[in-house]
């Protein structure tokens, strides 16, 4: 699950004129609602904190206003956070059990299966999910069957595609640190990355994160283990601000899955971009709320992808990035 920074940012005219053109549209809409029917109740359930998706959570309320959806006015949102915990997440989803939801918004496979191990009955939308087919969350992308649907990065194979940046960018690097969350549930990710390194002449070491306390521990064995890149894998319980420390602290090219990495100190990523993946799940929602099952709503997948790259760091490491890798990045620190 993915991990964004709380560095606020100006709001573009275009999702102003759409949260505007929002409150134009949601007060007849409002209106007609009070007259028939209650205000829809929608929940987030998110597994960290709100500075963490400060970005994604703004495009998914930009994302409810392009379908008429206007928090406070014909809807009502709840949000609620894990704050890193597993047992605060898995307390909210029994609380949303006892709810009235019209829908439950959330990311990533901790609190898609806290919901379900909590038997909600409520409509789920997952905005980011990595292999909710493997997972067992649904039957099929075409016919996801049961109470949830969303946005999937299944077969994207987007672990692979870091490996392979990291070594374009990196060709010095030899052996690996993989990142893995045992939480996030399947393993077909991570038995696919280890195939691809083989390919790239790569060592693989895995660096096994059930205790984010250890992960001093789990980098001095890295190092011991002649490490000289890290790869995380997906998982919105990493603290990436001190995955980034101790990358600098060891000299180790590393590669993430989101450009906040980058923005605090990272040297490479490549991911989905998870605010646009928040912004669509929003279009779920309007279409639940208009009688739609989850189960006849096809999972989707990323549409847009954003390579990121940081020159300042690269400097510090000692390492010239190629010309062709800095011009293909949709942002770059410098």
């Amino acid at each position: 699950m993915p991990h964004i920074g709380g560095e606020g940012r100006r709001m573009t005219r275009r999702e102003f004129v759409l949260l505007a053109g929002g409150t134009a549209v949601a007060w007849p809409l409002m209106a007609q609602a009070q007259q028939t029917a209650p205000i829809p109740r929608i929940a987030y359930l998110g597994a960290s904190n709100p500075a963490i998706v400060t970005r994604e959570i703004e495009q998914f309320k930009v994302g409810l206003a392009e379908n008429g959806l206007i928090d406070g006015q014909n809807i009502k949102v709840d949000y609620l956070w894990g704050e890193g915990s597993p047992d605060r997440l898995r307390q909210h989803a029994v609380d949303l059990a006892q709810r009235n939801l019209s829908v439950i918004v959330t990311a990533g496979p901790q609190p898609v299966r806290a919901l379900l191990e909590a038997k909600v009955s409520s409509p789920i939308v997952f905005a980011i999910l990595s292999d909710p087919i493997s997972d067992g969350f649904v039957q099929s992308l075409a016919r996801p069957g049961g109470n949830l649907t969303g946005l999937s990065m299944v077969g994207t194979d987007l672990e692979s595609k870091r490996l392979q940046i990291l070594k374009d960018g990196v060709p010095a690097v030899t052996k690996v640190m993989l990142l893995h969350d045992p939480t996030m549930g399947s393993t077909i990710g991570l038995e696919e990355v280890k195939s691809s390194a083989r390919g790239l002449g790569l060592e693989i070491f895995v660096g096994e994160v059930a205790d984010v306390d250890k992960l001093a521990d789990i980098f001095t064995e890295a190092v011991r283990q002649n490490v000289n890149g890290v790869a995380g894998l997906a998982s919105p319980f990493f603290n990436f601000k001190r995955l980034i420390d101790l990358c600098s602290q060891y000299r180790l090219h590393s590669v993430w899955e989101a450009i906040a990495y980058i923005r605090d100190g990272g040297l490479l990523s490549y991911g989905p971009s998870f605010p646009d993946m928040y912004r669509r799940s929003a279009e779920y929602v309007a279409k639940i709320l208009k009688g739609t099952k989850p189960s006849e709503l096809p999972v989707q997948q990323p549409t847009r992808f954003e390579p990121g790259v940081n020159l300042k760091t690269a400097k510090t490491l000692g390492v010239t990035l190629p010309v062709s890798l800095i011009g293909q990045a949709d942002e770059v620190v410098e």
